[in-house]
């Protein structure tokens, strides 16, 4: 890993997310070296740092990367257009520019009396309608072939139709309503071409249901083959149009993702010009305490537009935004005034808008994850901690423990294990807690920590020079009487109790045999406690929800002595089900073969929760 100068590859790389999308290499100044994309970021990135031999290309790109900037999509199309349109914008210096590189295809309907519908590539020049782009030819042959199945729109060319004297081929297979000979009406087939053009739009919802109407009415008159052919072709509208969102009609836009985690805000902004996503960056600011996403949007509204009038044509005419906020109106009004155009402050709910923002918000939450575990980050954040706990070294492996159970019931507890460098996802356990009273938090807690430091002990392995409880003095004073039972007296411990409504920022820390603790909101080391914290809490509810939704899938004859397989099959085929058995009589239990009085009362007994 040493020859690589991205800082940290270890800890980044297992940031990502195994969503499709693009991701650009950055220099020393920021430049865009390379642009690619990948069905899973994760798996696609991780390749570059793997131990196989690369060609000396590859290896002289990683020398010189400093960062990478991920940019998740829906899907695996999508990212094929992101893709060219990010190589277009930056031409890095590693991507294969190609100089006579085709333009992806569009569908096309003329602007004609009799308009025909057909494949176009190049500048789009010529009078008609334009939908797409489609990253492949493929996809826009079978949706024309779709259409013409489904509204009978000709393909030939203009010379062609002109000529014609008598129906094509096509008219006789069922392709085309034959335009050329006047067998439609020119208001019928204006009809049909409005609708293709709807499902184009994407308003597919009233083709369908036009489509619905022509099946019940041809159902009605008893035409059931025709009806048979509508509902195929409405099947197939839901399945086939894969909607593209790598261009936006309304054509300049920002789009504003936000993600918080452990304490820090990451705000996501996609640059929209002329339909294409010019780029994607990331910001980081400082948060106080108890603020809410409307208050941080709109902070960041006005710093980013308002700082600068120098840039004021950089002001887009739509602003994408994940939340409604109160100064709305009152931004909308300054940036159009700036600007000396119409300036929107938009929170889409649906449609292509909503996708779009769908992205900027996962892409932000991807820059925060690679931001957490940044190498440079994680050692501030560590040396934050040890000045404030007052510990004597940075503690160089940490551990977390929290229980997770509901009402009582599949009770696990969680370790995750951090150094500081981030977190160490291969010494990360769970624990199944029994034999304890269902819901005795500080029970639970106690057994964890024996089981846990007592494997350590025998198996001389590396102890922890910080432990971290979720919990407050209860749960601290029961660590405590664990380690002086293990005679572990030099490990430091934490317990970590909730603010008021569970606020993150005002945390309390607990420490054996001093006062409480409370750090302020914006401090370094109280962002690792809560990054670490959580961490331990999703380790601890992932883990209780597998266990629990195991255990209600059982069923209530496998822990009964004496019933096996066949037993339960012969029992609930005579009962017709659990609840049939659980109905049941003990005289009636007994008319089951293989079921004899003996096994029958244990079978009672464990289904009414009564003693033999």
């Amino acid at each position: 890993m040493k020859s690589y100068s991205l800082t940290s590859p270890k800890q980044f790389l297992g940031s990502l997310t195994h969503h499709p999308g693009v991701y650009q290499m950055l220099g020393e100044q920021g430049e865009v070296l390379y642009v690619g994309k990948a069905k899973d970021l994760k798996k696609r990135i991780s390749s570059y740092f793997s131990s196989r031999v690369k060609d000396p290309k590859t290896l002289s790109l990683l020398g010189q990367i400093r960062d990478i900037n991920c940019i998740i999509t829906r899907n695996e199309n999508e990212a094929v257009l992101l893709e060219c349109n990010l190589i277009k914008k930056h031409r890095p210096r590693y991507n294969i520019l190609l100089r006579d590189d085709k333009s992806y295809p569009y569908i096309f309907i003329s602007n004609h009396n009799w308009p025909r519908i057909d494949i176009y590539r190049g500048p789009r020049k010529k009078n008609g309608l334009y939908f797409g782009p489609y990253s492949h030819s493929s996809a826009v042959k079978e949706t024309i072939s779709l259409l013409q199945k489904i509204f009978l729109l000709r393909t030939c060319r203009d010379a062609y139709f002109d000529a014609r004297t008598r129906p094509c081929l096509l008219y006789q297979i069922g392709r085309c309503s034959g335009p050329c000979v006047n067998l439609i009406s020119k208001d019928e087939y204006a009809h049909s071409v409005k609708l293709a053009c709807l499902f184009l739009e994407g308003k597919s919802d009233e083709v369908i249901e036009e489509l619905q109407e022509k099946m019940e009415k041809a159902s009605q008159d008893m035409d059931y083959e025709l009806a048979a052919f509508y509902r195929d072709q409405i099947t197939r509208l839901r399945q086939i149009q894969d909607k593209q969102y790598v261009s936006m009609d309304e054509g300049h836009a920002d789009v504003i993702g936000m993600a918080m985690h452990a304490g820090v805000a990451c705000l996501q902004l996609l640059s929209i010009r002329e339909g294409q996503v010019e780029g994607s960056r990331s910001y980081f600011p400082a948060v106080p305490a108890n603020s809410g996403k409307d208050e941080i949007i709109s902070a960041f509204l006005t710093q980013h537009y308002l700082h600068d009038h120098t840039h004021i044509e950089n002001i887009p005419a739509s602003i994408l935004i994940q939340t409604g906020i109160a100064e709305k109106t009152w931004i909308e009004n300054v940036l159009t005034e700036i600007s000396s155009r119409k300036v929107e402050v938009v929170h889409p709910l649906r449609g292509e808008k909503r996708q779009w923002l769908n992205m900027a918000i996962r892409s932000a939450q991807q820059s925060l994850s690679a931001y957490l575990v940044n190498k440079a980050n994680m050692n501030q954040r560590a040396i934050a901690l040890k000045l404030a706990l007052s510990l004597d070294k940075i503690p160089h492996r940490m551990e977390c423990f929290d229980i997770s159970h509901s009402m009582g019931e599949a009770t696990v507890a969680s370790c995750v294990v951090f150094d500081e460098h981030g977190p160490i996802r291969n010494d990360y356990r769970r624990f199944n807690i029994t034999d304890i009273t269902p819901g005795d938090d500080i029970a639970a807690m106690r057994q964890v920590l024996i089981r846990r430091f007592k494997r350590l002990q025998k198996e001389n392995a590396m102890l922890p020079d910080l432990v971290l409880i979720d919990g407050g003095p209860t749960q601290l004073a029961a660590a405590g009487k664990v380690m002086r039972e293990l005679n572990l007296h030099a490990i430091h411990l934490l317990a970590v109790s909730k603010g008021p409504k569970r606020k993150p920022g005002f945390e309390t820390l607990h420490r054996l045999r001093e006062k409480p603790l409370h750090l302020p909101s914006d401090s370094l080391a109280l962002h690792f406690i809560q990054q670490i914290r959580d961490e331990a809490h999703r380790f601890a509810i992932t883990g209780h929800r597998q266990r629990r939704d195991k255990t209600r899938r059982l069923s209530p004859l496998e822990n009964i002595p004496g019933i096996g397989a066949k037993r339960r099959r012969d029992l609930l085929r005579y009962f017709g089900g659990i609840q049939g058995i659980a109905h049941a009589s003990l005289d009636e239990l007994t008319k089951v073969k293989g079921i004899n009085r003996s096994l029958a009362e244990r079978l009672f007994a464990a289904l009414h929760d009564t003693t033999v």
